[in-house]
């Protein structure tokens, strides 16, 4: 028997011995080859889209079937709202520049104007005057080899906060919130500089001129950041905020905003979402103008709620629900300054993909308040309503 143990022994060595070596250990067939780098353009994304609409109000009897309170669907009847041109590069590893250039045209643009850029300081909303051209954004970017990485951007940029945007695309439903057009800002010229301290955080902030402004009417920045967490999978919270001086040649009483996003897409097909909003302003202009109270102290706040479900590919439905407090009534200006405002609203939109990249939506929406600032009446502009239900059928088309 140890005769034959000894001899397994020895034949198992001979054998082991004259394996070759990828015999033994035969690496990974599947591994993929190292993947080819890309180039300056392919690092350089292209948005582009246009967009039309009808909006029909269902009880025309305001100014000229204007839709109140609302921003880009705030005339009645068809508009061409918007076309499109976006071109941006975030910096990286093998190329640390970046930038970023969107042009736009149309009515929308109009509401988008940064004073001092297709706006004059004497242009009101809902800025019928001026060009129907706006340059959106154009900043330059660069990622400075610090630690895990250090963007600065400088330029002219849209706003950190809200969980809506400017392209119509990106957002869920057709029109804007309420907290979009009232208690956020749009677009901002200034600076920012952003990190990632660990793989679920980031940060960022900096200064700039202020609420859509490109020529400041005072001296001093404002200053918007951005806390962004990441640390639950498929859920993400952003904290931005943004305070400074808004008032003309004035650099007190600064306007702060603190801005909650979360956005939820954890469960197959379903998209939530949340934006709360808080802002204040010490001694705010119009109320100090108005003279009739003794604490000219101005406060909005609001939240808004999304929900949408992909029932197919092509078919999406949408709901958000909505209500925005403008205390003292500086942010509506439905009434006089002073008065409060309560408003409130619910909007559902069916969307579905035509063709390629062709979009048609259908939304149905309703806005109640507190007291009458809907159909709004000549002569003498008399809101004549508390509540306002409109119907639109809008249609885009993206390019890439």
């Amino acid at each position: 028997m140890t005769r034959w143990l000894g001899a397994i022994v020895v034949a198992v060595g001979l054998v082991a011995a004259g394996t070759p070596a990828y015999a033994q250990a035969k690496p990974d067939e599947t591994a993929k080859p190292a993947e080819k780098p890309k180039t300056l353009w392919e690092e350089t994304t292209l948005f582009a889209y246009i967009e039309n609409s009808y909006v029909w109000n269902m009880a025309p009897t305001g100014r000229g079937n204007h839709n109140e309170l609302r921003l880009y669907d705030f005339n009645g009847n068809y508009t061409f709202n918007i076309a499109e041109l976006s071109l941006k590069k975030d910096p990286s590893e093998r190329y640390p520049f970046g930038g970023g250039l969107v042009v736009t045209a149309g009515i929308d643009s109009q509401k988008n104007h940064a004073l001092g850029i297709f706006r004059d300081s004497d242009d009101a909303f809902p800025f019928r005057n001026t060009e129907k051209f706006d340059l959106e954004e154009a900043y330059g970017s660069y990622a400075i080899p610090l630690g895990n990485g250090l963007t600065v951007k400088a330029g002219k940029f849209v706003t950190l906060l809200g969980y809506e945007v400017i392209e119509s695309p990106n957002n869920l439903n057709f029109s804007r919130s309420f907290l979009f057009t009232f208690a956020i800002p749009l677009t901002h010229v200034g600076a920012l500089a952003s990190y990632s301290p660990l793989p679920w955080l980031s940060l960022t902030a900096g200064p700039v001129v202020g609420w859509d402004v490109a020529k400041d009417n005072n001296d001093r920045m404002s200053v918007t950041g951005q806390v962004g967490v990441s640390a639950i999978k498929d859920l993400a919270l952003n904290l931005n905020w943004i305070t400074g001086p808004e008032q003309s040649h004035q650099n007190t009483n600064p306007r702060t905003v603190l801005d909650l996003v979360s956005t939820y897409t954890g469960v197959k097909n379903v998209t939530l979402g949340l934006n709360v909003d808080y802002g204040w302003e010490p001694d705010e202009a119009s109320l100090a103008a108005a003279a009739t109270r003794r604490n000219n102290d101005a406060h909005w706040w609001g939240w808004a709620g999304y929900a949408a479900y992909d029932w197919t590919e092509k078919l999406r439905s949408a709901l958000r629900l909505e209500y925005f407090k403008d205390v003292e009534g500086v942010r509506t200006l439905a009434v006089a300054a002073g008065t409060p405002v309560e408003l409130y609203s619910v909007t559902a939109t069916l969307q579905y993909k035509i063709w390629k990249g062709l979009v048609g939506r259908l939304e149905y929406r309703h806005d109640d308040a507190n007291r009458k600032v809907f159909s709004v009446r000549a002569p003498g502009l008399v809101p004549t309503a508390e509540t306002q239900d409109t119907l639109s059928v809008a249609f885009y088309y993206s390019f890439f």
